[in-house]
């Protein structure tokens, strides 16, 4: 090892121990502005209902275990009233509707998010446990740009789609992950309504706040009753959705096996479907790659969102002549990271979203030791109240593992190391799913090689967990089919001819 080498690797120890003996003050984000009513009904042709059943549900913070509101529970004839009212809508105003008056809508509800985007960054971190900074940076901001790019789609359908008749489907059901409450809601809301569709949502029973709001920048935006939908409930709910013969387009985020149970329940209907399902994505770093950068990329895709994202990184492929290095970088930075508060700026893991889940990723950590891997957790500490969980890494993993098969969505990486490309292709394609992946290196020609040949929907060079409202996403395999985003995700809320 060069000098110039050890005096570098040396001042990045000093750094990590300063760093690492500095308490940060706590930096918590005001609740005071974000209006969470006591009790939340459907809503239903521009109005809000009570349930049929009278029943409702609490809805919990995570990271403190307080109840913070009841939710309507929805059932078949909460559905069924939505559905009818999202296809009288849809006949007698929004198809009829000018493609450029429908993207004035798009507009203002676009606007409005916007407007109140420190109220919905705060309510989606109180109800889903992620921190503040990913619910301020990300997820309010991709949500309006949804908006307002689908805006710009409504009047130009038939420039997207040249020398074909543009019609659209009808009434979409839509249900929506815990992960992503809001961001999903405009994922599937905005290019719906884009092309005339009207829409029934079901949001996830443990995240149904974010959508409740959406409800009311809806309704203030002065969107014609029915046009959008919104039920809560659980499961049976979203089974009714998915069954109700009313129903022409189904559009579902969630769960592989819950995937399947749709397309059996679809089969022979005509319904049209898209299915964004789990995923289990490589991240791969080269000798030639930026380690550093790399580093930060790997906590970034896998820790920074608790794992908590179908396209997460959770497992690390590292060329052999680099893997010593970048698992002790790797294990440094873990080391600096504060998990806690969701609301406190400083924090980098917030809460697991339901106690649920938390017993989910308990159970594969112990898996993955049962199985031989080695187990590294930093030493910091977590709340004694709520779901919180170290984040975590598994060390001389293998193929065979169920940590490195199976999709655990905690903040759980599997790391393997590899020789050669061809090796890290047939280990990176080896499981059930093919939602997405990273490359890390300097070579181009690399990345597109790779490119070519993982069956991934997405691959993100250089960085991770990028996205933008103009480009596509989705899976192979059992990650699901279909496309959202960009102008890929207009067709399926389309027929042509």
């Amino acid at each position: 090892m060069s000098t110039k080498t050890k005096s570098k690797e040396a001042a990045a120890k000093a750094a990590l121990e300063f760093s690492n003996g500095w308490e940060y003050a706590p930096a918590p984000e005001s609740t005071d502005h974000a209006r969470i009513e006591p009790r939340y009904q459907h809503f239903i042709n521009g109005v809000f209902v009570k349930p049929s059943s009278g029943k409702y549900f609490a809805t919990i913070s995570p990271s403190t275990e307080k109840v913070l509101s009841e939710v309507a529970l929805g059932d078949e004839k909460d559905v069924d009233a939505a559905v009818k009212a999202a296809r009288n809508a849809y006949e007698k105003v929004w198809k009829k509707m000018p493609g450029s008056e429908r993207g004035k809508y798009l507009y203002r509800i676009a606007r409005i998010i916007q407007e109140r985007a420190r109220e919905l960054a705060v309510i989606e971190s109180m109800d889903g446990g992620k921190p503040i900074r990913e619910s301020r940076d990300v997820d309010v901001p991709l949500a309006a740009a949804h908006f307002f790019y689908y805006a710009g789609w409504a009047d130009k359908l038939e420039y997207a789609f040249p020398n074909r008749t543009v019609s659209p489907v009808g009434v979409a059901a839509q249900i929506i992950p815990w992960n992503f409450p809001l961001l999903m809601a405009a994922w599937k809301i905005a290019p719906a309504l884009a092309c005339g569709n009207t829409v029934v949502l079901k949001p996830a029973e443990t995240t149904p706040l974010t959508a409740l709001k959406l409800a009311e920048i809806i309704r203030d935006a002065g969107l014609p009753p029915g046009v959008v939908n919104i039920v809560t409930g659980d499961g049976k709910a979203g089974a009714a959705l998915v069954n109700h013969p009313g129903v022409d387009k189904i559009a579902f985020t969630g769960s592989t096996e819950v995937g399947k149970i749709i397309q059996r329940a679809v089969a022979g209907t005509g319904k049209k479907v898209t299915l964004e399902l789990g995923g289990k994505a490589a991240n791969i770093i080269f000798e030639d790659a930026a380690i550093d950068q790399a580093v930060e990329g790997i906590i970034n895709g896998i820790f920074f969102n608790q794992g908590h994202v179908c396209c997460a990184g959770s497992r690390l492929f590292v060329q052999e002549g680099v893997a010593a290095s970048v698992i002790r970088k790797l294990k440094d930075r873990m080391e600096t990271l504060i998990v806690g508060d969701p609301l406190d700026k400083n924090t980098d893991i917030g809460a697991i979203n339901s106690k649920e889940q938390l017993m989910k990723i308990n159970e594969y950590l112990k898996i993955g030791v049962d199985e031989g891997a080695t187990i590294h957790q930093p030493s910091c500490s977590i709340p004694a109240k709520g779901f919180f969980c170290r984040p975590t890494i598994f060390l001389e993993a293998s193929q065979s593992h169920r940590i490195v098969q199976e999709e655990i969505f905690g903040p759980v990486l599997a790391v393997q190391t590899f020789r050669t490309v061809e090796e890290v292709i047939e280990k990176a394609n080896n499981t059930p799913y093919g939602l997405s992946a990273g490359v890390w290196t300097d070579k181009g020609s690399k990345i597109f090689n790779l490119t070519s040949k993982m069956r991934a929907g997405v691959v993100w060079a250089n960085t991770f967990n990028k996205f933008d409202p103009t480009s596509p996403f989705g899976g192979y395999k059992e990650s699901g089919f279909g496309r959202e985003g960009g102008l890929h995700g207009l067709l399926p809320y389309v027929n042509l001819k």
